[in-house]
């Protein structure tokens, strides 16, 4: 099994950039499909975005649409989430979960609940 870890979480002010990056170990990265999460205090754990093995495939959900991009290299072993124009409301712990397939929700919602392997995630807070 894939074993994952976050970082590059932090303080950002808001309309700054972040860049998080999901590496794993364990088994190379190019069996799996890698999803976005984030959870922040009093909601529900959201899927951000997601992309498929061979990179042919993305999705964001529609509020970080144009600003964030996931982006991944096997070589490295590493999935990436480049965040700009930083919002307050993306403030939450973002985690990186790894399965064979990104799966959707009948609304075209990324699901979380199929995914079999996370990382323990990092903090992400945007405020002046």
């Amino acid at each position: 099994q894939v074993q994952l870890v976050e970082s590059g979480g932090g303080l950002v002010q808001p309309g700054g950039p972040l860049r998080l990056s999901c590496a794993a170990s364990g088994r190379t990265l190019d069996y799996y499909a890698i999803g976005w999460f984030r959870h922040a205090p009093g909601q529900e754990r959201e899927g951000v975005s997601c992309i498929s093995r061979s990179s042919s495939s993305t999705y964001y959900t529609d509020s970080v649409k144009g600003r964030f991009t996931i982006s991944r290299d096997n070589a490295k072993n590493t999935v990436y989430l480049q965040m700009n124009s930083l919002k307050p409301e993306d403030t939450a712990v973002y985690y990186c979960a790894a399965d064979s397939l990104c799966y959707f929700s009948d609304y075209g919602t990324l699901l979380d609940v199929d995914f079999g392997s996370w990382g323990q995630g990092t903090q992400v807070t945007v405020s002046s």
